[in-house]
Order: C-alpha cells, then sequence, then structure tokens
C-alpha cells in the first residue's frame, strides 16, 4: 500500500476560502478600474487635445485631416479671438450655425461651455477626444460647445473641431461671457 501524507492547513488557508479571497480581491480592481474611468470622464462636455488619444493606450492618433481655410473669430467684450476649424462634418455643420451669439459659461475652472441652438452631426467622428489649452470642441451626449482654456483628460463624446488660434486670454476669465462667433471669409 502506497504511503500517502496528509498535511493539515489552517481554516484560514482552505482552497475554498481562498478562492473566495481571490475573487474578493478581483472585484475590488474592477470597481476601482470602474471608478478611474467615471471620475475621468468631464461632466460638461469636456471632452479633444491636439492629438486624439485612445483612452486606454494614450497613444496619438493624429486625424489624417488638418485644419482647413475655415476659420472663425469668437468677440467678446470687443476682444477678437480667432479660430481655425478642422475639416471634419461635426466642424461643417457648426459653421452652418454661424454667425451666433451666445453665453460662455465656465465649466469645471477648466473650459467655457455653451449650448447650441441643436444638436450638430458627429458622422465619422472618433469616440472621444482628449482636449489641451485653446481646443474647441463639441460635446455630443450634452449639445454643447467646450472651449478649453486649461488642459484636460480623453473625454468619451468630445468631439474636436478646432483651434484657437490666437487670444486665449479672454477667455480665461471668471464667470459667463457674452460671445458673437462668425465666419472670417477670405
Amino acid at each position: 500500500m502506497p504511503h500517502v501524507v496528509v498535511t493539515h492547513t489552517g481554516w484560514w488557508q482552505s482552497p475554498r476560502l481562498m478562492a473566495r479571497k481571490s475573487s474578493m480581491r478581483m472585484l475590488a480592481g474592477y470597481v476601482a478600474l470602474a471608478l478611474s474611468l467615471a471620475l475621468s470622464q468631464p461632466a460638461a462636455g469636456a471632452g479633444d487635445r491636439a492629438a486624439e488619444k485612445g483612452p486606454a493606450t494614450g497613444v496619438s492618433a493624429v486625424s489624417s485631416r488638418e485644419t482647413s481655410n475655415m476659420r472663425i473669430r469668437l468677440t467678446i467684450n470687443g476682444t477678437a479671438i480667432t479660430a481655425s476649424l478642422n475639416d471634419n462634418a461635426t466642424a461643417r455643420d457648426f459653421l452652418s450655425l454661424l454667425p451666433l451669439t451666445l453665453t460662455l459659461e465656465d465649466y469645471a475652472a477648466t473650459e467655457k461651455i455653451a449650448y447650441l441652438p441643436r444638436k450638430l452631426s458627429t458622422a465619422g467622428a472618433p469616440a472621444g477626444f482628449d482636449p489641451s489649452i485653446g481646443d474647441i470642441t463639441y460635446y455630443a451626449p450634452w449639445g454643447n460647445l467646450a472651449i478649453f482654456h486649461k488642459d484636460f483628460g480623453y473625454s468619451e463624446g468630445l468631439v474636436h473641431l478646432g483651434r484657437i488660434d490666437s487670444g486665449i486670454e479672454a477667455l480665461k476669465v471668471r464667470g459667463a461671457l457674452k460671445a458673437t462667433i462668425e465666419r472670417i471669409e477670405k
């Protein structure tokens, strides 16, 4: 008859309990990941940067469409801010709304936002964008324009419209600002 050695493990080392502890650790990891993703999303439609980034990789995927000849002017308290729009469906749809007079409100001390008269087309738009200072964006879930005067992280639903060329300082003031936005004709 073969010799069998039986060892006793304490209740704290039982295979069933060890599996339960492992499952709890895995669940805690999933909860932590979900919370970090939820907290990284802007509440207001913040959302694209100088280069588009994927949420998990952070690798730049610069759009092949560069800024076109679509230029706009925002006039705030007599100060003119110029910007160049990208050549994409959302930017062209935004351009079709101009001229507009909007109230730009502070959001999260990072961006100025304003609700547009209607939702814009997001045909062909990436899932999100990683905005930086001077980016003009559209937050599709809320239907608002968002102009970033501070850096921010990748946001789902944020579509890059273009960039401020000059005059970003006019947006770095507290409080609501009335802005007239018009196309600059060549």
